[in-house]
């Protein structure tokens, strides 16, 4: 065989071994629209999640929002009455104090002394009262009388000269001081001692 016999078999097996390439007019013309309307559902279902996101996230902002008005409303309301429950617990002893006074109106005529010795009796168990009632809210006086002077809880007055009590210790009150829980309350005013009188 001649060489260009040779060369056109080659040809030709060449040929029929690539496949047919479309032009590329009409690649263009076929495939887009396909693509296309899915490119435009995929935007209205992208359009319609967002949506249904953002009105979501509205919701939940505005329920954040009607949850921090409520909170902020019930703990107002909590510090305007946050001393109810130990005036509830005071009020008896305010009866207790009334009576004593209308008891003292009644018994005008009569012993004295025993009128006396029912309205201290009176007043004692009303104190009691009292101070069970400030027990109950942790409320508990500082011992000061014969302790040393401490200025963090107490409060001095006046320095007086004592022989039984040591210096720069508390001899006397003339008002306690309270603890509420582990804060001070109210500091005692104290007489402070200033030791052996000096001849």
């Amino acid at each position: 065989m001649s060489k260009e016999m040779k060369d056109n078999d080659l040809q030709d097996e060449k040929e029929q071994l690539e496949p047919e390439v479309e032009s590329p007019s009409e690649t263009v013309a076929t495939e887009p629209e396909e693509p296309a309307r899915d490119l435009e559902k995929e935007l209205a279902a992208a359009q319609d999640e967002s949506a249904e996101l953002r009105d979501k996230m509205l919701r939940i902002a505005a329920e954040s929002e009607n949850f921090k008005k409520r909170m902020e409303r019930e703990r107002a309301t909590a510090m305007k009455y946050a001393g109810e429950q130990i005036l509830r617990e005071v009020l008896p002893v305010v009866d207790n104090l009334e009576r004593a006074i209308a008891h003292c109106d009644e018994v005008q005529n009569g012993d004295a002394e025993a009128n006396f010795q029912g309205l201290l009796e009176g007043v004692q168990l009303t104190l009691k009262s009292l101070v069970n009632t400030l027990d109950k809210f942790e409320v508990k006086a500082i011992e000061s009388v014969g302790q040393p002077f401490d200025p963090n809880h107490q409060e001095a007055l006046t320095m007086e000269a004592s022989d039984t009590i040591p210096a720069n210790h508390v001899t006397g009150e003339f008002e306690k001081g309270y603890y509420y829980k582990d804060r001070l309350l109210r500091a005692a005013k104290v007489i402070v001692s200033s030791g052996p009188a000096k001849e």
